[in-house]
């Protein structure tokens, strides 16, 4: 009776450990978004990005300000989201999305800003795309989204089969566009050049997390180096019966997945106790499987 709660607890800890490490990514991808969002994308008047840049331009009328636009519209598609997409899609969005909501109105309420930390607008424009990036980056990796244009993207693969990425990036240009007219030309241009940007930078942000180091191990005896993967690196690896082109002989190809970290180790462990092995490491930053990434 007693061994067997604790095996139930010994069972459960992973994947408590789990929901505990995506709580916390998406709490810092959330604020490290709106510290880019509040204090150089608004503070600059960058039209980019979807709700924020529409926010800038609302908030131009004075009726209200960029982050309690940001707030309600954010609020609005939430429960829009909730009552068209159910229950499933209001966990992670939910939580990212008021979040960074509630986080852009409280500093407008604890650091007011009147003008740009700087007078360097390049420099805040790198800022101002790569912050909210990285945030989106890791949201993305996990499942997750800071809501807004997002949930309007949602909604439309469900009852559509409209491309909904050319949706949004026509919606994107059009708010950037406005800010040649609301503004002026100079910081139209920067808005133009953050949403060009944008999307690589999170595409790019997003490959180098996922980054992997794929092994071809061509070697005579597989066996020290398959138990250094399973024993000290406690990874799995494919063995497979082979035969060189140029010598005849039979030769054992190694194939395995490693982190950077993991794979600097193999390699060294490769180098001192099989010099003869032949390596072909590539990068890779789509892994699906155990270990890796789930479907």
């Amino acid at each position: 009776m007693k061994s067997k709660p604790q095996s139930l607890q010994t069972a459960d800890s992973p994947k408590h450990n789990d929901q505990l490490k995506n709580f916390i990514y998406l709490t810092a991808s959330t604020l490290i978004m709106a510290v880019g969002v509040y204090f150089f994308k608004f503070s600059n008047n960058f039209t980019f990005g979807g709700i924020t840049g529409l926010a800038v331009l609302i908030a131009k009328s004075g009726i209200i300000s960029a982050s309690d636009f940001s707030f309600v519209a954010n609020m609005i598609l939430l429960v829009i989201g909730f009552f068209v997409l159910g229950k499933k899609f209001a966990a992670k969005t939910a939580y990212s999305s008021i979040l960074l909501s509630v986080t852009l109105s409280a500093l407008e309420r604890i650091y007011p800003m009147s003008h740009p930390l700087t007078d360097q607008p390049l420099m805040e424009l790198a800022f101002a795309i790569a912050l909210p990036s990285i945030g989106s980056a890791v949201l993305f990796n996990i499942g997750a989204s800071s809501g807004g244009t997002d949930v309007i993207a949602m909604i439309m693969r469900k009852y559509t089969s409209f491309n909904i990425g050319n949706a949004l990036m026509v919606t994107d240009f059009f708010i950037t566009l406005a800010g040649f007219f609301v503004f002026d030309i100079e910081t139209g241009l920067y808005s133009f050049l953050g949403l060009t940007l944008r999307s690589f930078m999170i595409d790019g942000f997003i490959e180098s997390l996922n980054l992997s180091k794929y092994f071809n191990v061509v070697c005579n005896n597989p066996k020290p180096i398959c138990e250094y993967i399973k024993e000290d690196l406690h990874r799995s690896a494919t063995i497979v019966l082979a035969q060189g082109a140029f010598s005849g002989e039979d030769k054992y190809i190694i194939f395995t997945v490693l982190n950077r970290v993991e794979a600097v180790r193999l390699r060294n462990f490769i180098k001192e106790n099989s010099p003869d092995a032949f390596l072909l490491i590539s990068n890779t930053s789509e892994i699906i499987g155990k270990g890796f990434h789930s479907v």
